[in-house]
């Protein structure tokens, strides 16, 4: 497994990440865009895009907006009313909900005006599909990532909105798939291969005899012909604005009180904040599928804006990568399965390839992050004094987060 010499990531990066002959990874290199786009002509850029879909079709609404209670949302939909849009706000349910997610979303709508609709699925529907991809595909996240995907595409074709407006483009901010001058949009093919792990819904139909057509509906992408008719497309803000998240989410700590939770496997407490398992269980099967976690994914975020060094982002991830998910209890009371019986299941998708024992029997990588430079042509930051610092914004109206809640009540703020 190779490291880049500047970032953390690892070749094992399911994106395609490459490297070139620094041992740079292309991450890294479409990442330097950043510091040299003009942004002010890419802002531009973007509200001639959106105008063009103002009232367009004298609509209610002139696009749509994906929302959870965590993530960019709140940067987003700031960014939209900055635009003078209209949106129709969309969520999924995840179903892993937290309280901080529930509080978030609720003073959402509340506070930007805006209409919203939620897709909530079945729980039970919700847990036969998981049974499933966990012990297929090792995987408790399919069923959101098809479902956050595909209802705004739903909502679009239904409603006849062409327009849907996301935050950040994964395939450029992590690995440099693509570059910012490509101004990537959403396509069918990305979400299958790299969101749904290679799995539309109507392939688990075929797959799983216990799983139908009523079960997996919900997740059908809209057949090619509707979305060209009704001329939807889906772009990327991360294309048009300099993307920082953790300077976006304290603008919107400081401008609309954004709640933050601390997450169980990372320092970062800003981003998924709504979800139950996302830096839990889930990044701990990513880490034995590919050698990393979403450790990784925040320290490199951080070593490349600047803000961290390499060495104290390698730090980062020793501290944190081998916590146990203490969130198992919670996923195994809620999916009815034993918790021993889900260890076993997801140590069989263990990369052997890049994991081993060692003389006391116990996994550890075979190829470690180095402290040392890579390669001596790689200027890397050094005597960065700067103490990387998130915000404590914790929600006051509930000690308990112990349990994933699939509704709540709204809230009220507090005069």
């Amino acid at each position: 497994m190779n490291y880049c010499a500047r970032c953390l990531y690892p070749s094992s990066h399911p994106f395609g990440i490459t490297f070139n002959s620094n041992n740079l990874c292309s991450g890294c290199l479409v990442h330097e865009e950043k510091d040299k786009i003009n942004w002010i002509e890419k802002k531009n850029k973007l509200k001639k895009i959106v105008k063009s879909y103002k009232d367009r079709y004298h609509n209610t609404y002139d696009c749509i907006v994906p929302v959870s209670g965590g993530k960019d949302s709140y940067f987003i939909v700031d960014q939209v009313k900055k635009l003078d849009l209209n949106p129709l706000l969309v969520s999924y349910n995840y179903h892993y909900n937290t309280f901080v997610g529930h509080e978030n979303i609720a003073y959402l709508k509340t506070i930007s005006n805006f209409d919203h609709i939620q897709l909530n699925i079945n729980p039970n529907k919700i847990k036969k599909i998981t049974k499933y991809t966990l012990k297929k595909f090792g995987s408790i996240y399919w069923h959101i990532q098809a479902g956050k995907t595909v209802f705004p595409v739903q909502m679009a074709v239904k409603l006849h909105i062409p327009l849907i407006i996301w935050g950040a483009h994964q395939g450029i901010d992590q690995v440099g798939m693509f570059s910012h001058h490509e101004e990537i949009e959403m396509t069918r093919k990305y979400r299958k291969e790299h969101d749904l792990l290679g799995y539309e819904a109507e392939d688990l139909i075929l797959k799983n005899h216990n799983l139908n057509e009523d079960d997996l509906s919900s997740y059908f992408y809209p057949d090619d012909i509707k979305i060209s008719k009704n001329g939807i497309r889906g772009i990327y803000l991360n294309n048009y604005i300099r993307w920082d998240t953790k300077k976006q989410h304290e603008k919107m700590i400081r401008n609309y009180n954004y709640k933050t939770l601390k997450q169980l496997r990372t320092f970062d407490n800003y981003n998924d904040v709504h979800c139950k398992h996302y830096s839990g269980l889930h990044d701990y099967i990513k880490y034995l599928k590919l050698g990393y976690g979403c450790t990784t994914d925040h320290a490199t975020r951080e070593i490349r804006l600047k803000r961290i060094t390499r060495n104290q982002g390698i730090n980062l991830v020793n501290k944190y990568s081998n916590s146990f998910p203490i969130d198992l209890k919670n996923f195994s009371y809620w999916i009815k399965m034993n918790s021993k019986q889900i260890i076993e299941i997801i140590e069989k998708f263990r990369n052997k390839e890049i994991w081993k024992k060692n003389k006391n029997g116990k996994w550890e990588l075979k190829n470690k992050l180095s402290k040392k430079n890579l390669n001596h042509k790689i200027q890397l930051i050094q005597n960065n004094k700067n103490v990387l610092k998130f915000i404590s914004n914790p929600s006051s109206y509930s000690k308990n987060n112990n349990e994933n809640l699939l509704l709540s009540r709204g809230f009220i703020e507090k005069s």
